[in-house]
């Protein structure tokens, strides 16, 4: 026998599932399980993290951190997505949402280097990465910040 084979002898484990409040006869009659008085016995008390009007841990810990209200979210589009447009066709905000590669804009959208690309294109976004601007104007293309 070890560790693993060991069970509750049969019958003295009771289940969750008892009947509370059902007399002295059910096994767990008049209080139900919760003993004489006191808070603990009140219904609705006391609640998870309450330390009897100490200051309770949540507030007693630092909160670290800082969100800046004033930073915006900007989404990143690398140029091997561009590929599925036509040879000198203009892309902008607006086409790469029709097109299904932007489905929210949020505060902006930039034109990341990442990946090749093969067509002229004028392309009009909020920003530009460095590798992204070469990679477009190394075809004869535009990047135009808008």
């Amino acid at each position: 026998m070890d560790l693993s084979n060991l069970r509750y002898a049969e019958g003295s484990k009771h289940s969750g599932d008892f009947r509370r409040g059902r007399g002295h006869g059910s096994g767990n009659g008049k209080t139900a399980g919760k003993g004489h008085k006191g808070q603990k016995a009140r219904s609705g008390a006391p609640r998870p993290g309450f330390e009897g009007g100490q200051m309770p841990l949540y507030r007693r810990l630092p909160k670290r951190g800082f969100t800046n209200r004033n930073s915006r979210e900007i989404v990143g589009i690398n140029v091997d997505a561009l590929e599925r447009f036509e040879n000198d066709s203009v892309v902008s905000v607006e086409t790469l949402i029709a097109e299904g590669i932007v489905k929210n804009p949020k505060d902006g959208v930039k034109i990341l280097g990442n990946g090749e690309l093969t067509k002229k294109l004028t392309v009009q976004a909020n920003a530009f990465s460095a590798g992204a601007v070469a990679k477009i104007e190394a075809l004869g293309g535009k990047a135009e910040v808008i």
